[in-house]
């Protein structure tokens, strides 16, 4: 998947656990954890708000894009 999720990177940086975010914006590790794997096909707005305000950092500072050759390619059909 092109999108990448870095949000261990960013907990790692604020010295933040996973446990004491997921308290703090209202989820549950186990969806937190899954946000982080990069396993889900979507974050609701307000929860990358939540967790952007608590983290103190941006949007981009969690997510990056990295395009693979299924993007620069598209099927024909």
């Amino acid at each position: 998947m092109p999108v990448i999720v870095q949000l261990d990177v960013m907990l790692a940086r604020r010295k933040i656990r996973s446990k004491e975010l997921a308290e703090a914006i209202g989820i549950t590790e186990s969806n937190l954890s899954l946000l982080k794997s990069g396993k889900v096909k979507g974050v609701r707005f307000a929860t990358l708000a939540a967790i952007c305000r608590y983290l103190e950092c941006e949007p981009g500072d969690l997510l990056s894009y990295e395009p693979s050759d299924d993007d620069l390619n598209p099927d024909p059909d």
